[in-house]
């Protein structure tokens, strides 16, 4: 660690924290300072036991309990556009924080920190993670890199990622899978253009059908996702005065946890028989993760009726090393990203309340 390592309080209120860790600049790949400094917060508590994996901080109880649960939290952040340092302000009534990272998901990180150094004797046993690079590319993930690195860290009953979920519990995620769609043709000088073939022209039932189709809505251990296959980009073209030889459609597939990646892929080449379908990019879903006795606990304890995750999120990692996990995070997830990023204050207050009504027994009934 640097010299210079910002300070952190974690006596202050998770709001105060949350303005903090938002005025500490964590753009991906830059997590360092906010990694020295929380590293630097937790090395005091002598409930902890902290490790460190590159800019990513592990924090564990070692009580004996007889369930542990792994919550965990990105401190990177998409970069700054001018919104960075944050500020208090009213927003149709509500007071807010706004800035960058206030969303996505420092304000669930806030949480996090503040129940690790309060919560000496939780009911269950926990590992906090906070982790570095998840916005970018999936290779870079701090979470895969520990799972590889420190795969004992991951072993639990269940999880907890702060990812904005408006203060409720979102289970699973639906999996994500890209598809390059493709036409061939012969070129020909457009003056002439009927010695050639148009791939551009080609492509156009793969347009039509997206056009024309319906996604499922499938239910998933009592939770309904909404599964959506969608155009995201097309190419084709030569030249001005050439006959194309090529068109290609990539196609984003959100599919409900109910189907791998595989089942996924095929259900797409089905889709666009007749045409070159080649995947690029696929990540599995994950289902709600809401069965186990501890999730239930955890239920009654924050209240609310549990919803899907549309995107996909790193509760995914958890599921696939058979974690089930959820989304529990203050702030709205279609203002992540953006430039106007703000988080309702009472919705960090309330991820604080629930999550330590739960760890501490007082949910219980």
């Amino acid at each position: 660690m640097q010299a210079d390592v910002p300070v952190l309080d974690l006596s202050v209120s998770s709001v105060e924290l949350t303005q903090r860790l938002c005025d500490i600049a964590s753009v991906s790949g830059d997590e360092a300072p906010l990694a020295d400094a929380i590293e630097a917060a937790l090395a005091d508590f002598p409930h902890l036991s902290v490790v460190r994996d590159g800019d990513t901080i592990v924090a564990s109880t070692r009580l004996g309990r007889a369930q542990r649960v792994i919550i965990a939290g990105h401190i990177d952040t998409v970069p700054i556009n001018g919104n960075v340092p944050s500020r208090f302000e009213e927003h149709d009534g509500v007071a807010t924080l706004w800035g960058r990272g206030t969303v996505d998901m420092k304000g669930g990180v806030a949480v996090q920190l503040k129940l690790a150094a309060e919560l000496t004797e939780p009911i269950v046993d926990l590992t906090w993670m906070w982790y570095d690079n998840e916005e970018v590319a999936s290779d870079l993930n701090g979470l895969g890199r520990l799972a590889r690195n420190r795969p004992e860290l991951f072993v639990g009953d269940f999880a907890i990622l702060g990812e904005p979920s408006n203060a409720g519990i979102e289970g699973g995620c639906n999996g994500t899978l890209r598809v390059e769609v493709s036409t061939t043709g012969k070129r020909a000088h457009s003056a002439r253009s009927w010695v050639g073939e148009n791939a551009i022209h080609g492509i156009a039932p793969v347009l039509q059908t997206l056009a024309a189709y319906t996604p499922r809505e499938v239910e998933v251990d009592g939770l309904v996702y909404r599964e959506g296959v969608n155009a995201v980009g097309i190419t084709g073209g030569v030249a001005g005065n050439v006959i194309p030889d090529l068109a290609t459609v990539t196609v984003n597939y959100r599919f409900a946890p109910s189907r791998s990646g595989a089942e996924a892929l095929a259900h797409l080449e089905e889709l666009f028989a007749g045409f070159t379908v080649v995947q690029t990019d696929l990540a599995e879903g994950a289902r709600p993760g809401l069965d186990a006795p501890v999730a239930h606990d955890f239920l009654r304890a924050v209240g609310g009726d549990p919803k899907p995750k549309y995107g996909w999120t790193d509760v995914a990692r958890f599921s696939a090393l058979g974690v089930p996990a959820v989304n529990y995070g203050p702030g709205d997830p279609l203002l992540a990203h953006a430039d106007d990023e703000r988080v309702p204050l009472a919705q960090i207050e309330e991820c604080e309340r629930g999550l330590r009504a739960w760890l501490s027994g007082a949910g219980e009934h």
